[in-house]
């Protein structure tokens, strides 16, 4: 799979998106909720392969930038940086780093800065944001 996405912004109605996912990834993805900690299918997941947007299917992260964090959320501490977009998150009377999709503009989850090496980053990414390609053996 090429880790750069070459497709067009995905432009859809929140209703329109509500018709294409699972409630909890319209959720998460569309409305910023946050899967409870220590609940997620990748928290403890250790196969190797690509991590893409439950959205869209953009490549995100890969799985060699996988870290246990002992948050209760898959952290990496890298990104397919073409494929994702940030912006400052103020809610729940903090400040924060948003980490959402570059194509569909989906939530991921947040960034950072006390992860691990090499990059000291960590992307708290929820585990219903994404979906796993693994990599093909030849």
């Amino acid at each position: 799979m090429s880790k750069i996405n070459n497709f067009k912004k995905i432009n859809l109605s929140k209703e329109e998106w509500r018709k294409l996912l699972p409630p909890e990834v319209f959720r998460i993805l569309r409305e910023k909720a946050t899967e409870p900690p220590f609940t997620g299918k990748y928290v403890d997941f250790k196969k190797s392969g690509i991590y893409i947007c439950a959205g869209c299917k953009t490549a995100l992260f890969s799985s060699e930038t996988k870290f246990n964090s002992g948050t209760g959320w898959p952290s990496f501490f890298s990104a397919f940086e073409e494929n994702i977009k940030t912006q400052t998150d103020k809610s729940l009377g903090m400040q924060r780093t948003e980490v959402h999709c570059r194509i569909c503009g989906g939530h991921l989850g947040h960034l950072f800065n006390d992860g691990s090496q090499p990059t000291g980053l960590r992307y708290c990414i929820n585990s219903l944001a994404l979906e796993f390609e693994e990599n093909k053996k030849d």
